[in-house]
């Protein structure tokens, strides 16, 4: 029959004390350390104090062994988790960081484009912008623009042309 805890908490003192060496040797041998084996033991009685009761005298042993063998499991399936997603972790690549210098460079640059850009037809450069940025096709843009196929080939090579110019320009 099991003892409350609540009618008698000196006999969860006594049983702490009577079998907690015990549990630690035992959990030492089966894991190898004695950190984890402390670290588990505790779990161990943490977890019969919440539950509250402390069981027969001849069943003690037995059950502090079930416990604390499905607290092991517990830890090696925490560790095995862990060990995964540090893996995942290094596996995926750094953020790179971009220098004030490489920034600026980057800057000007598109000013330069944009600036080539403005001062391109209106209809050659929404062209090239269909093309590039929304991905449509020549034949696409030619019938939102109201113009041929050719003409919308003609409007894109200029545009990139020009736009090859500036920055051409600009490394100089």
């Amino acid at each position: 029959m099991d003892k409350e805890l609540s009618l008698a908490p000196q006999a969860f003192e006594r049983f702490y004390a009577d079998h907690h060496h015990w549990l630690c040797n035992l959990l030492r041998r089966k894991l190898g350390n004695s950190m984890d084996a402390a670290d588990i033991a505790h779990d161990v009685y943490l977890h019969m104090f919440r539950k509250g009761h402390i069981p027969d005298t001849c069943d003690c042993r037995r059950h502090l062994t079930r416990v604390a063998q499905c607290k092991v499991i517990d830890l090696y399936r925490r560790r095995s988790l862990e060990s995964g997603y540090l893996g995942e972790l290094s596996l995926r690549e750094e953020p790179a960081t971009v220098s004030e210098e490489s920034r600026a460079l980057v800057c000007e640059a598109l000013n330069q484009v944009e600036s080539a850009l403005r001062r391109q037809p209106a209809k050659a450069r929404q062209a090239l912008l269909l093309n590039r940025i929304e991905g449509k096709a020549y034949r696409e843009i030619a019938d939102e623009l109201k113009v041929s196929v050719s003409s919308v080939e003609k409007y894109v090579a200029a545009v990139q042309k020009t736009c090859r110019q500036a920055t051409l320009q600009k490394n100089e």
